[in-house]
């Protein structure tokens, strides 16, 4: 057994896709995805679904390591912006080796800071700096550094 991918739907799936090309350095997994039809629909339990979107590789896990899969369905239905407690699933981490410098690429590409730059000693772990961020269609990141 091994972890897949994390799926992230959104409005725009190319623009999400380049964001994390583009901030966090995650490549392009072929092929390009474009489904529909009846397999679709009753296996993800949407009537008529159809979606495009791609994977990508994550940074750090190779070629055949998990990925994030962004998708976009034809139909895609708003939810209001979560927020870190939140039940269900919370946010993508991520770990840089600048947190403050890999934040203000997130904001130069269209993302948000969410919360403060925090430095604190977590005994017998390490020094973490850490924050919470967001990406343009505003799901919640973690970038986090450890020394």
């Amino acid at each position: 057994m091994r972890y897949a991918h994390t799926n992230i739907i959104a409005y725009d799936w190319k623009k999400l896709v380049s964001f994390y090309t583009d901030v966090f350095k995650c490549s392009l997994k072929p092929p390009v995805r474009d489904q529909s039809g009846e397999w679709l629909a009753k296996g993800t339990g949407v009537a008529n679904a159809a979606l495009q979107g791609a994977h990508l590789l994550l940074p750090g896990h190779g070629e055949n390591g998990p990925t994030l899969e962004i998708y976009q369905y034809s139909e895609v239905l708003d939810q209001p912006k979560l927020k870190p407690n939140h039940r269900g699933l919370g946010h993508l981490a991520f770990e840089v080796d600048n947190v403050h410098e890999v934040l203000r690429k997130m904001v130069q590409h269209g993302g948000a800071s969410h919360g403060d730059i925090i430095e604190k000693e977590v005994p017998g772990v390490g020094w973490l700096t850490f924050t919470y961020a967001r990406d343009p269609e505003g799901n919640l990141i973690e970038l986090q550094s450890w020394k």
